[in-house]
């Protein structure tokens, strides 16, 4: 009989290390032009570059280093983010390894001041979050760009030139043979906060630095605690400060300590005391003895603030080069991967000949608007969390007592805004409405998901429907969302097919399963959305007209 076959051992995201390979390019006598290079390949680069390659875009990955993140780092990975991975072939194996989780707890001291939860309707496929170590990200992203032909990801291969001339942008390059050039079309910045690609053009992020600091620490334990995430404000364990809990994938379990701004950040980071401080939470919530171990910590402070401009000639930032935010409501890591959402189908648009340049200062204008919002939420956090006066102090504690009793203070209470998608309701790629709808899919919104049944009878997830991993052709093309079933049905198909527009046509039976989508889309039969391909509604009829399809579509293309 034959042994069984061994599991295999899962990957050591940490401890993976990327050959240096040498490229033909850097031999060529002038520098080889690509359509697209990206620069960075973490979360939002890798993100970015699969989405191109997906839309049938060679593109160039560059890193400086030749690893992918350590420690835990950006941890929380919020519902529309999951639906960007399911789109770029990788969301399966990250929710099957993620923690999932929609319930927070407040505490202020020893009390709870309430449960919150983040996704308490029905129908979705994803949950509201997972909690998962950025290296699985990374990894997983990683993995999947390495089965893309199209992707020519470069390790160990820094940028530290850039010129930008009338038709391409000029990159120095030093790996570690030597340095060399390339040109490109157009150049992404997704090097993180501390971006040599914003260095190399003179340009600065501005905003608010915050006075404070805090301890990140991962550690395991064999602890049977709820999958939740607890937030204490003047806890007794650690009066006057702040304390967050969160479970990740591994048993590993991460925990952050306000420490105040004349904490010594070397000294905090030392085991001898991180283990105080974890011991007295755990015997806090009724865990007196557990044992723990540290496997990784770090002391950090913030700065809520961002580039002026996301877009500055043919390079376009994204993500931490862009703009950074407290870890408040996980908009970080969230917020860059929605950049890259945003900036692939256009930069693909754009390279096509299907949309004049201007597409990509929409870009520009919608994410910097997002970065606007992520900010505004995650500085309001931020001040409710680490008052600044007494003033500040006693109004936050009395909203917080208020707040155990009383609904209407909850609203008030901010232990970080959790991050969903931002709608681009005033995106100049929107058609306004002419006819009445109620709800939140208005121009500008990111669709929502619901179960749907087709018009064969079989059921499904609607944005499965919108952009099928396996139709690479979906992927690229706008979608129109046609519900219901009949002759109203049947007009809308007819207006479309007259459009004479390259759409993917997804249908949904506004019936049985499909009743939740036609009432989150307020649709009646015959009921149309055009959707970008990044999944944002761009225009919305009860019945088009091939005039108004071709005209809402040539509008969200920059055409109009």
């Amino acid at each position: 009989m034959d042994a069984p076959a061994s599991t295999p051992a899962p990957t050591d995201y940490q401890s993976l290390r990327f050959d240096y390979r040498h490229h033909p390019d850097q031999d060529a006598g002038t520098p080889v032009h690509h359509p697209v290079i990206v620069v960075g390949a973490g979360p939002v680069g890798l993100a970015l570059a699969i989405d191109l390659a997906q839309r049938q875009v060679p593109v160039v990955l560059l890193d400086n280093d030749c690893t992918l993140s350590t420690g835990s780092r950006a941890i929380c990975f919020a519902k529309r983010t999951l639906e960007v991975f399911d789109r770029l072939g990788c969301g399966d194996c990250m929710v099957a390894k993620g923690v999932s989780w929609s319930v927070g707890q407040v505490f202020f001291r020893d009390e709870q001041v309430y449960r919150f939860d983040l996704l308490p309707e029905r129908g979705h496929e994803r949950p509201a979050f997972i909690n998962l170590q950025q290296y699985y990200v990374e990894g997983y992203l990683a993995e999947r760009a390495a089965a893309l032909p199209l992707i020519d990801l470069r390790w160990s291969s820094k940028v530290v030139g850039i010129a930008q001339h009338v038709d391409h942008a000029l990159l120095t390059i030093e790996t570690p043979e030597g340095s060399y050039q390339l040109a490109a079309d157009h150049v992404a910045a997704c090097d993180g906060s501390r971006s040599d690609l914003r260095r190399l053009l003179g340009q600065e992020a501005h905003g608010r630095v915050f006075r404070d600091r805090f301890l990140i620490a991962d550690i395991t334990m064999d602890a049977d605690l709820p999958t939740e995430r607890r937030f204490w404000f003047d806890p007794p364990f650690h009066p006057k400060q702040s304390a967050l809990l969160h479970k990740q994938a591994d048993g590993v379990w991460r925990v952050d300590f306000q420490l105040g701004w004349e904490a010594d950040p070397v000294e905090e980071r030392k085991h001898e005391h991180i283990i105080p401080r974890v011991r007295a939470l755990l015997d806090s919530i009724g865990h007196p003895g557990l044992r723990f171990d540290i496997v990784w910590a770090s002391v950090y402070t913030f700065a809520c603030q961002r580039m002026a401009r996301f877009r500055h000639g043919r390079v376009l930032f994204a993500g931490d080069a862009a703009h950074g935010v407290s870890p408040f409501g996980a908009r970080g890591a969230n917020s860059g991967v929605q950049d890259a959402d945003n900036l692939g189908w256009k930069l693909a648009a754009v390279l096509k000949h299907e949309a004049p340049e201007a597409l990509l200062d929409s870009y520009a204008s919608e994410r910097e608007a997002a970065a606007d919002e992520n900010i505004r939420h995650s500085t309001r956090a931020t001040d409710f969390i680490t008052p600044k006066s007494d003033v500040s102090r006693l109004f936050r504690d009395a909203v917080l007592e208020l707040s155990k009793r009383h609904p209407f203070a909850r609203a008030l209470v901010n232990s970080g805004r959790l991050s969903v998608a931002t709608t681009l309701d005033a995106s100049p790629l929107n058609t306004p409405d002419l006819d009445a709808f109620a709800g939140r899919m208005v121009p500008g919104a990111s669709a929502a998901d619901a179960p749907i049944v087709r018009v064969d009878g079989s059921t499904g997830w609607l944005l499965r429907e919108i952009a099928p991993v396996s139709d690479a052709s979906a992927a690229t093309r706008f979608t129109a969302l046609v519900f219901g079933n009949g002759e109203a049905a049947q007009r809308s198909l007819q207006a479309i097919a007259e459009a004479e527009l390259p759409l993917h046509v997804a249908r949904v039976a506004a019936c049985g399963a499909g009743e939740l989508a036609a009432e989150r889309y307020d649709a009646q039969p015959g009921t149309v959305y055009l959707l970008r391909p990044d999944q944002h509604v761009c225009a919305r009829w009860r019945q088009p007209t091939p005039q108004a399809l071709r005209a809402a579509r040539d509008r969200a293309l920059a055409k109009a």
